[in-house]
This record gives C-alpha cells, sequence and structure tokens, in this order.
C-alpha cells in the first residue's frame, strides 16, 4: 500500500523576511504517517514547514516544501500511484498577489495586502480519484463544526473526513494530543476522546484500513 500524506503548515512569502503562514507544527500528520508505515505502507510524507525531524522508518519519505504551490506539485506527482490520500495539512487558502524582492519598510499608519487564493490541493486532486482510492481530509473549524465538515467531505469527494474543533481544549495546533471526530459520506459518526496525537494516529489509520478491507 502506497499512502499518499501532507502535512503542516504552508507559508507564503510576503518579502524575504515574512510570510504568510499558521500555527500548525506537522505532529498530526508525522503521527500518521509513522502509524500507517508501522502497518506495512510505505508513504510520501510531503511536509510544510516544521520543526520536527524526518520520520525515521525506512517506510516514510519525506517531501519538505514551504508553499501551497509546492506542496501541491509534490502531491501531484505521487497522487495518480498512492492507494490513499490522506490531507493532513494546513494549507493557506490565500498568498499575496506580490511577493517583494527587498524587505518591506514601515511606512505610514496602515499596510494593505492583495491577496490571491491558491490552488485547492484536496479539491484538485479530488476530480481525478479514481474509485479503489481512499481519500481522507481534514477540518479544522471554529463554528459550525458538523455541518461545515460533512459539506467540505461532499466538495472534495473525501470517503473520510477529520474533524478538529479549537474550541476543545488540548486539541487542535501546538499540541502533544488531540480529539477528534471522524465522518463519512453516510453521516457515521466515530469520536477519538483526548489522547496523545499518536493514540490518535494508530486509531485513525486501524479505522482507514478496516474500510479497506472488504466485508466478507
Amino acid at each position: 500500500m502506497h499512502v499518499l500524506l501532507t502535512a503542516g503548515p504552508t507559508y507564503e512569502p510576503l518579502d524575504p523576511v515574512r510570510f504568510l503562514g499558521n500555527r500548525s507544527t506537522g505532529k498530526m500528520g508525522y503521527a500518521l504517517a509513522e502509524a500507517f508505515a508501522a502497518q506495512g505502507a510505505e508513504v510520501t510524507l510531503v511536509s510544510g514547514p516544521s520543526s520536527l525531524p524526518d520520520p525515521a522508518s525506512p517506510r516514510i519519505r519525506t517531501v519538505r516544501v514551504e508553499t501551497a504551490a509546492e506542496m501541491f506539485a509534490a502531491a501531484s506527482a505521487v497522487a495518480a500511484t498512492a492507494d490513499v490520500w490522506v490531507f493532513a495539512a494546513a494549507v493557506a487558502d490565500y498568498r499575496p498577489a506580490h511577493v517583494a524582492s527587498e524587505k518591506i519598510k514601515k511606512s505610514g499608519e496602515t499596510l494593505t495586502l492583495e491577496l490571491v487564493k491558491n490552488v485547492d490541493i484536496a479539491g484538485t486532486l479530488g476530480q481525478s480519484k479514481r474509485p479503489e482510492q481512499f481519500a481522507v481530509g481534514f477540518a479544522l473549524e471554529t463554528t459550525n463544526e458538523l455541518a461545515h465538515a460533512q459539506d467540505k467531505l461532499r466538495r472534495k469527494q473525501f470517503d473520510l473526513i477529520v474533524l478538529n474543533s479549537l474550541r476543545d481544549a488540548g486539541a487542535g495546533f501546538g499540541h502533544d494530543t488531540n480529539k477528534v471526530t471522524v465522518l463519512d459520506a453516510a453521516g457515521q459518526i466515530v469520536n477519538f476522546e483526548l489522547q496523545s496525537k499518536a493514540d490518535v494516529a494508530r486509531g485513525l489509520v486501524s479505522l482507514i484500513l478496516a474500510r479497506l478491507t472488504p466485508t466478507p
């Protein structure tokens, strides 16, 4: 089994020293890569900027990228040959329309930035997804969590979506623990209570592998 897995944030440069980004550390995605490898899968881990070291497992090939465009290119290169896609990265929705070649100097009381939309990596790859491929998305929400996650699952042709809420203490960015809810297109819901991200990853991989194994 070959798994394509995206993890971490993306950074969209403003100038040589500044960027637009988010607080993702990559911990959940890296834990998933290790969990898949432990089950015998070959993993291509496309990682945005993260302070985490490359996973030690020889079954995991780590591709380091910075921007959403670079992540899309790296994911596209292996998507067709992957059996499972897991989009755990927190990809920037927008990037600056213009990147300054020199550091932007402080001038005036306000600074206006023009932003343009980044490629929707999961949505774009989903258009070429084959029936035998299995896709898992992540959603980090702050309001109307279930409704937003279910809409994202339908739009991006996911088989499962993993929902994080920033309203849950100890979950989401920057923590070693997580608490998630997993939904499928039929409306079935599986809840993972607060536990280490490594334990959440093992549970999610078991759930995914169970969906891939035909019922006798």
